[in-house]
């Protein structure tokens, strides 16, 4: 039996503006209004709005808030200073990557997790069942809550004709992974600078009943900015080229952070004894099996998720995600694969179906975008 997938508050907006629609993560979700091409090259150039409703928002309290999270997440979430946020990771007991998700923290007792749209409800239920002991307050605020980025270049400039005068400086000055209440087109949103396109950008947490007056007045501000709507399909692409990782593809419970080059991310330097702590412990000396790289196509065929890559013709790893990148011109792929053959610029290829194609092991990012 399939469900009926679920939509945003916004998803009225998006059948009006023309959007073509997928399933994703169990939403009906805008894939692209028009081109998708166009659409990435807004978010480079100009700026891009986009939906990001389904992704999940849960709202941790109390006096225990921040040793609760430092048990719940690999990462050292006590010593992010209010005003902040951290991106990190919540693994089950053998590693293995539960999702990756980004933390505000709010208050010196107060933090807003935010997971990834499938991930949401395991997340939730994983939170209430380690929370056991704590004194912390949980509410998972998902299902009202509605998030919409604002990315690209004119991000700032457009933001700056819907905030009062008083708060333009806040907006201005916020710095990258920085949170701050603020008012647009007179409406409280949390503001937030993080995205997921590498590009400068905003995202903007507000409730479900301010979610379409916000997006209007976002589109209205943006026109003479070169701002336009842009779906899933851009999203990607964008983040590929940022050389981010996509649960599902790179990331998954068959995945540790070391394999998943997200080593960093786990504090050891921490008391708590966070779930996974041990697994990742064993395995944090041990070379890892496989390991994840940038790959970039000498010709014009893209790899796509799960497309072999081979060294001669012995497979040693598969594309993870790959498409033709639109800002550099060329195919681009993040894959996994022996550690052997990760050395940045070893020659492999990808198996395009039954066709070998050249590909060059690069450092990731593939795009970076000028300061």
């Amino acid at each position: 039996m399939t469900s009926t997938p679920r939509h945003t508050t916004l998803h009225p907006e998006h059948a009006e503006l023309g959007a073509s629609f997928t399933d994703f993560g169990g939403w009906d979700m805008p894939l692209k209004y028009g081109s998708e091409l166009a659409e990435h090259r807004a978010v480079r150039e100009a700026a891009g709005l986009f939906d990001l409703s389904h992704m999940g928002e849960i709202r941790v309290s109390g006096p225990d808030a921040a040793a609760f999270l430092n048990t719940a997440l690999v990462g050292n979430l006590a010593v992010v200073a209010v005003g902040r946020a951290k991106y990190s990771l919540i693994c089950d007991a053998d590693g293995g990557i539960i999702d990756d998700l980004i933390t505000y923290r709010l208050g010196d007792e107060e933090f807003l997790v935010v997971p990834n749209a499938g991930n949401a409800p395991t997340v939730a239920a994983e939170f209430a069942a380690r929370a056991a002991g704590f004194d912390v307050t949980i509410v998972d605020e998902s299902a009202d809550t509605s998030l919409i980025a604002v990315q690209g270049p004119a991000s700032v400039a457009i933001l700056h004709q819907l905030v009062p005068a008083e708060q333009h400086g806040v907006v201005t000055n916020m710095k990258y992974y920085s949170a701050a209440p603020v008012t647009v087109a007179g409406l409280e949103v949390l503001l937030a600078r993080t995205g997921y396109t590498g590009e400068d950008g905003f995202e903007l947490y507000v409730p479900n009943a301010s979610a379409a007056e916000l997006w209007r007045a976002l589109l209205g501000a943006g026109e003479g900015h070169g701002l336009i709507p842009a779906g899933l399909a851009a999203r990607d692409s964008l983040r590929l080229e940022a050389g981010m990782p996509l649960y599902g593809n790179e990331l998954s419970r068959d995945i540790t952070p070391f394999e998943a080059g997200l080593g960093p991310v786990v504090s050891f330097k921490k008391d708590e004894q966070f779930v996974g702590r041990a697994a990742l412990e064993a395995r944090r000396e041990a070379a890892p099996t496989r390991v994840l790289v940038g790959l970039v196509g000498a010709g014009r065929r893209a790899g796509r998720a799960g497309y072999p890559v081979l060294a001669g013709e012995q497979q040693i790893g598969e594309v993870t995600s790959g498409q033709p990148s639109p800002t550099l011109g060329y195919p681009i792929a993040l894959a996994s694969i022996d550690p052997a053959y990760a050395e940045p610029g070893t020659e492999l290829s990808v198996d395009l179906r039954g066709k070998p194609e050249t590909f060059t092991v690069v450092k990731t990012p593939f795009y970076r975008r000028a300061q």
